[in-house]
């Protein structure tokens, strides 16, 4: 059963990986002279190169059962994929800013800039021990604490505006979805790996606001 899972995991990495990938090149392609089209296609392509970095490693680890060689490159690619999915927020936020160009939005902006680089600081110290196999759970939530802000800010600005757009109007639901499923993982996973499972419908987040972006 556990190696049934582990296939059924992999191929949805995979799918995931090409489902992104495709829309971002999509999304680029139908640009021509459309900003908040060729934002979106890049924020695409940041998220499913990030992510690469991790799930491919990932895809190896369950067909291989490698885990001992893998753990280095494996906790790399929670790293690299830890700061691209905050720079995939930020993107995000200038689309939503480009949809909807509200008033006032310079104290918003520096907000996110603001969470974002404290994100990115707290990935890259060595404290999170990113290779070790039971990482430190303190650093795990206290690098998130700004993630989660960055996603309830962003989320926000697409709740707050939903009826100025209706193409863009739902894209606060995936942004809450996605940390709603994510938060259990945050704080629960290392005691019961099960819950890591809540990833999977949290990556569909991911492509339900890629989806979205399509119908910009």
């Amino acid at each position: 059963m556990k190696r049934v899972f582990g296939t059924v995991e992999a191929v949805f990495d995979g799918l995931y990986l090409v489902s992104a990938l495709t829309i971002g090149i999509i999304l680029l392609l139908r640009a021509s002279n459309h900003g908040v089209r060729a934002l979106a296609g890049i924020m695409a392509l940041v998220l499913a190169g990030g992510d690469a970095f991790h799930l491919i490693p990932r895809i190896k680890l369950i067909l291989t059962g490698r885990e001992e060689q893998l753990r280095p490159i494996l906790g790399r690619g929670k790293q690299i994929t830890s700061i691209t999915m905050t720079l995939f927020y930020v993107l995000l936020w200038h689309v939503g800013v480009s949809l909807f160009a509200p008033a006032a939005i310079i104290f918003w902006s520096t907000l996110v800039y603001g969470l974002a680089a404290i994100r990115i600081f707290l990935c890259m110290l060595p404290q999170n021990r990113w290779k070790d196999r039971f990482p430190p759970v303190d650093w795990t939530i206290g690098r998130n604490i700004p993630f989660f802000l960055l996603g309830l800010v962003v989320g926000g600005l697409f709740f707050r505006f939903r009826a100025l757009n209706p193409a863009a109007g739902r894209m606060w639901i995936p942004i809450f979805l996605s940390f709603a499923f994510y938060l259990p993982v945050v704080l629960w996973a290392n005691k019961n790996p099960k819950i890591g499972m809540l990833m999977l419908p949290k990556t569909m987040c991911y492509l339900w606001m890629l989806v979205i972006c399509l119908a910009l």
